[in-house]
């Protein structure tokens, strides 16, 4: 960064770290000690919506990286796809290799710049969700939780009590204003 730049407040993008994906394992058993939240074993990669050929052709590599898995792709009311992998609980780290490997194929065939966040889900015996969510062009994560859905409203206490337990674990989004709420993301 020169001195234009801070004079005129331009600060350099953060570059997005798809290695940090590996250390959800280890913010799942965090969690799953501390505040007794269990992996749904539900991740997603969302990302702005493309069409054509090129996609189609890019899901169809991402199934084979992920074993003749086909991701589930699911659109929302915001015009987002989402690509949604699928484990067994207890299988975090194939999941996070899995969400990992989504990541890379989409930016190595040129669709970073749409790349927008991944999400792994966590719930409680409660039924209270909470999810993970690494937002791509930051190279950071936030917990999102969600309190009730139909009128938009969110747990912030429990936002908070994540970020303090992960905190550790994984590279926490300093700016609360970037915790953007996910709404019918799946897993969550």
């Amino acid at each position: 960064m020169g001195i234009l730049d801070a004079i005129f407040g331009r600060t350099k993008q953060v570059q997005p770290n798809l290695d940090a994906l590996f250390a959800l394992p280890t913010a799942a058993l965090t969690l799953e000690a501390s505040a007794q939240q269990h992996p749904t074993g539900v991740g997603a990669v969302c990302f702005r919506q493309v069409e054509g050929g090129p996609f189609a052709r890019l899901k169809a590599d991402v199934t084979t990286l992920l074993g003749g898995a086909e991701p589930e792709e699911v659109h929302d009311d915001y015009g987002y796809t989402w690509l949604v992998v699928r484990r067994e609980p207890s299988q975090m780290s194939e999941l996070c290799t899995d969400l990992h490997a989504v990541n890379s194929t989409l930016e190595e065939a040129g669709f970073g710049p749409s790349l927008l966040c991944t999400t792994i889900g966590l719930r409680d015996d409660d039924g209270r969700s909470v999810a993970l969510v690494y937002l791509y062009k930051r190279g950071t994560f936030y917990p999102f939780a969600p309190l009730d859905a139909r009128r938009q409203e969110r747990d912030n206490a429990l936002e908070l009590q994540v970020r303090a337990l992960v905190g550790g674990d994984l590279p926490i989004e300093p700016d609360v204003s970037r915790w953007f709420p996910v709404w019918g993301a799946p897993g969550v």
